[in-house]
């Protein structure tokens, strides 16, 4: 292969994955939760738990999306009653971030009333994902 080639290749393999990764963006994905990496509490999130579900968001100082997920999960909890929403700070939590995997801001966690780990987003979710998130784990 010369050059061209090897260029060619490489921007195709490009083009593919950033599609993906603009189509995986912000959805939720469920979570099996079952272990103590998938439970967290009021110890972890520094606030009690939602009456049925919260919403966690891990954030960064320079997360422009994250700010868009804070009002998108504003709404929804504004719309559903018993949820609760906190947002993490993801530079001064890194051993939460760690134990629950987070890899990029903002990370949306939702929790049922239990505080298990039912769906996860990375990205910015929509309001609708956010609140399909939601039934699916009040149900």
């Amino acid at each position: 292969m010369d050059g061209v080639e090897v260029l060619l290749v490489a921007v195709v393999v490009a083009v593919v994955l950033a599609a993906a990764m603009q189509w995986k963006n912000g959805r939720f994905a469920g979570s099996s939760g079952d272990d103590e990496s998938g439970r967290l509490g009021p110890d972890d999130l520094g606030v009690p738990l939602g009456e049925r579900a919260t919403l966690v968001q891990f954030s960064s100082a320079f997360c422009a999306p994250c700010r868009a997920t804070r009002q998108v999960l504003g709404q929804v909890t504004a719309l559903v009653p018993g949820v609760s929403t906190v947002e993490i700070d993801a530079e001064s939590e890194l051993d939460l971030v760690r134990r629950v995997g987070v890899l990029r801001t903002p990370t949306v966690l939702v929790l049922d009333a239990s505080g298990r780990i039912v769906e996860r987003a990375s990205g910015a979710p929509t309001r609708d994902q956010v609140l399909v998130a939601l039934d699916r784990a009040l149900a």
